[in-house]
């Protein structure tokens, strides 16, 4: 029974995370990404809350190695401004790792396999 309150937990912070880390990339605009659409698709967290694995999605997909560029290079102000945000909810701010969702591609993917 334990484990399934932790995982609650878990999904709680992870939800209120991607809220927030959506909202901090939205208030960057697409300027800083180069005119790419970033837009985060979902959030895991560690189960000690102390690592959060943010998954990006990224429109082109063409320009999502410089976009990643970007975002691993300003994951410390990320996480200071995701910290401002959540510093009420949580203890500690977790570490943030920025991952690429890759499902849209796989989705356009398979659309164009249909096409033919």
């Amino acid at each position: 029974m334990e484990k399934n309150i932790e995982s609650t937990r878990q999904l709680k912070v992870a939800k209120e995370i991607q809220k927030h880390m959506a909202e901090i990339i939205r208030s960057k605009g697409m300027a800083a990404f180069g005119g790419a659409l970033v837009s985060v698709s979902g959030v895991k967290i560690s189960p000690d809350l102390s690592v959060a694995k943010v998954y990006v999605s990224i429109f082109p997909s063409d320009k999502a190695e410089a976009v990643m560029g970007v975002l691993q290079e300003n994951g410390r102000a990320l996480r200071g401004e995701l910290g401002s945000k959540v510093a009420k909810q949580l203890r500690i701010v977790p570490e943030i790792a920025f991952f690429l969702d890759s499902s849209l591609d796989y989705v356009e993917h398979i659309e164009e396999l249909l096409k033919k």
